[in-house]
């Protein structure tokens, strides 16, 4: 192999197999192969290709502290049988369009880059690093236009690979929310004060069952619900906005507390089925990696899907990170 900027091109015998077959590395020349430093670590691992120098791999990880790194998601995505093509420097004949933050694009193993669009846009974190939620919802909605699933793959420090889908989510409900006059109502009723919200007494019927949870006689309204109640909807709080938001998509959103979210979100009437969205509380938007996928794979284990509430321009946006199906949760042998 010889060096090419930050790539090496590989023109020995198995050029044409490893293109035809596995679509690792990118034609040059019309003939030969670039292969990215972490292609040449995977086709030395997996498709017996000498190193192309014995201190090789020395050199390369000194120069891109990430590589080791980038090699395992690399293994984890092509050892199932992915095709991958690394954006990075791509000047291929299909002019795919991506994302300028996708880091590789992905076909499954029946497919092939010669022959139509990627199933997939691709990104790689380590389980340390914070999320940018908005960009990464803004990546996942601007995948999605082209029909492709936003995958992300997290790498944590033994080496494990754990695989999510990034979503833009849109919870409906079939609840019609409460209405001006409901919070009127409720507002010039009696109240006890008590700790973290409200018991209110004396009615006769209370006018919305999304408001409050019962409790003897009474019924407790949370803080969150209380503001709801009696304040003006430009002097909400941004809890209180989307407890606003949530109820106008018909749903029914219940203290979420044993989730670790702040609501459960029903979207029928409590009783008649699970509620099928966890919805953290907005001002919850500094999180690593390793937190958010302990908290998608708790929703996952009791069905549900975990959603991050992001506003942009001045409209509540649902972030969701999913656990994929079982036949596209890629990951990689852990070698001992």
């Amino acid at each position: 192999m010889e060096p090419y900027n930050d790539s090496w091109i590989y023109s020995g015998s198995a050029k044409e197999r490893l293109w035809n077959k596995s679509a690792i590395g990118q034609k040059i020349n019309e003939n030969d192969l670039l292969l990215s430093p972490s292609e040449v670590i995977f086709c030395h691992d997996h498709r017996h290709l000498d190193w192309p120098s014995d201190d090789w791999l020395k050199k390369e990880t000194g120069k891109n502290p990430n590589l080791i790194n980038e090699s395992i998601i690399l293994e984890a995505l092509r050892v199932p049988g992915n095709k991958i093509i690394l954006t990075k420097n791509y000047k291929g004949k299909n002019d795919f369009i991506f994302n300028k933050e996708t880091w590789g694009l992905r076909w499954n193993s029946n497919d092939h880059p010669r022959d139509g669009e990627p199933e997939s846009e691709v990104r790689w974190f380590h389980s340390s690093e914070y999320i940018e939620m908005n960009e990464l919802l803004a990546w996942a909605i601007d995948a999605r236009s082209r029909n492709r699933i936003a995958e992300v793959l997290i790498v944590d420090n033994e080496q494990a690979v754990v695989t999510y889908n990034i979503t833009s989510e849109n919870p409906i409900g079939e609840i019609l929310p409460p209405n001006d006059k409901d919070r009127t109502v409720v507002s010039k009723l009696e109240k006890i004060k008590i700790e973290k919200g409200n018991l209110y007494l004396g009615y006769k019927k209370w006018p919305s069952e999304q408001l409050g949870i019962d409790y003897q006689e009474g019924r407790i309204i949370d803080e969150i619900t209380e503001e709801y109640i009696s304040k003006d909807e430009k002097d909400f709080s941004e809890s209180t906005e989307v407890f606003s938001d949530l109820l106008k998509r018909g749903l029914h959103p219940r203290p979420g507390f044993k989730y670790g979210t702040e609501w459960r979100c029903y979207d029928k009437k409590i009783g008649i089925d699970h509620a099928p969205w966890l919805v953290v509380n907005p001002s919850n938007k500094i999180m690593t990696w390793e937190s958010a996928c302990l908290a998608s794979r708790l929703a996952a284990g009791v069905n549900k899907t975990w959603l991050q509430p992001l506003k942009i321009n001045g409209m509540w946006k649902y972030l969701g990170i999913i656990r994929p199906p079982a036949n596209s949760r890629w990951t990689n042998p852990i070698k001992k």
